[in-house]
């Protein structure tokens, strides 16, 4: 249908998205940026056109018995109002109300469009092919409204009341209720699941909650799979070098000409990880045993006097861990029980250290799963 020659002339080259009748000869037609309102030739008065921007601070409707009235805030530039008839209000409004969000960038300008708008005493719930917009006040919509992209949407659930149905919409995790006269319930119910389910091309609500849950498992098992003992430069490795504990390792090959080292060499292998103070203590014990031997050989002396010459108090190794020649003797070793007892605390030292090192792992493991937790909660 062609328009009106005064319209076409007030277009330009824009396009009409949407044309609603407005009775008798009167129209309405809406473009990307306006809205133009077509008042044909009257008895009272000419032909006539008048345009209305979308670039509104706010959009109100007053509605009466057969009349009502649609507004646009511009805010310092003041308010334009036209008014039509109470029946063809839902008509004229959706478009509009298309037009101003649009143009406030409320939806995205790449072709999103308008499915229905609802108004409930001071609640509109308007949806789109994408999202849904929400804004609660006297107006229809102004700045501050709230809006979920189906993008973010995991789930819609309904609660029939008594009074009101309640709209459960689960966005990032998050819910959001809102309250919608029962009368209205179904059809909200039908555009919204309709709406949300073509935006994620499922069928229904129920192929739309597995779709959800087969990426939630995708999203957990890549968390799983995730490398989760990189933690950066975390703690230092173990300062002793294996190597320094023997001079081959375990599983070395050995040839068949090589022969097992002797006594003696093992106990000066594992001397060589004392420390240098207690490398001195065990070569002055060992001293201390020499003398006491040659003095023992050279000139028999009662038990009493014995006991006084390998006295290890005597000799400042009392409490030190070291025993004297007479004790290691009486024990019947020749010395090696000490040196595996340094061994043994030696281990047990690395032992300490190794424990510590697995703890500051497990702690800043604990940190990871805790970051990833609320990334997905997203914190």
């Amino acid at each position: 249908m062609s328009q009106p020659e005064i319209v076409q002339s007030v277009l330009g080259e824009e396009d009409v998205v949407t044309r609603v009748h407005l009775g008798g000869e009167d129209e309405l037609f809406v473009t990307p940026t306006r809205t133009l309102v077509y008042r044909a030739e009257g008895l009272l008065s000419d032909e006539s056109v008048d345009e209305f921007s979308h670039a509104a601070e706010r959009l109100s409707v007053k509605e009466g018995r057969r009349k009502a009235k649609i507004s646009l805030d511009y805010g310092l530039d003041g308010s334009e109002t036209f008014s039509l008839s109470a029946k063809r209000l839902d008509d004229a409004l959706q478009p509009v109300v298309e037009g101003v969000l649009a143009a406030a960038g409320v939806t995205d300008e790449d072709g999103e469009r308008l499915v229905q708008a609802f108004r409930f005493s001071e609640l509109t719930f308007v949806i789109t092919d994408a999202r849904v917009v929400r804004h609660i006040g006297s107006a229809v919509w102004d700045e501050d409204y709230e809006s979920y992209r189906f993008a973010d949407v995991t789930d819609l659930e309904f609660e029939s009341g008594s009074v009101a149905t309640t709209v459960v919409l689960t966005v990032d995790g998050r819910q959001e209720r809102f309250k919608i006269p029962n009368e209205q319930a179904r059809l909200v119910r039908e555009k919204l699941a309709r709406a949300l389910c073509d935006y994620h091309g499922v069928g229904s609500l129920e192929e739309f909650r597995v779709q959800m849950e087969k990426a939630r498992a995708t999203a957990e098992s890549a968390d799983t799979e995730r490398d989760n003992t990189d933690f950066g430069a975390g703690p230092d490795p173990l300062s002793a070098n294996p190597g320094e504990l023997s001079d081959e390792p375990s599983n070395a090959t050995r040839s068949e000409g090589d022969a097992p080292a002797e006594p003696s060499q093992r106990t000066a292998q594992t001397q060589s990880v004392e420390s240098a103070p207690a490398t001195g203590a065990v070569a002055e014990a060992k001293a201390a045993e020499a003398a006491t031997t040659q003095s023992a050989t050279e000139s028999p002396v009662t038990e009493q006097s014995a006991g006084n010459v390998a006295d290890a108090g005597d000799l400042g190794f009392e409490g030190s861990g070291f025993e004297s020649a007479a004790d290691s003797e009486a024990a019947g070793g020749d010395g090696s029980d000490t040196d595996y007892a340094e061994l043994a605390a030696e281990i047990e030292s690395l032992r300490e250290v190794v424990e510590a090192q697995s703890e500051q792992i497990r702690y800043q493991q604990e940190l990871v799963e805790q970051l990833i937790e609320e990334l997905r909660r997203g914190r």
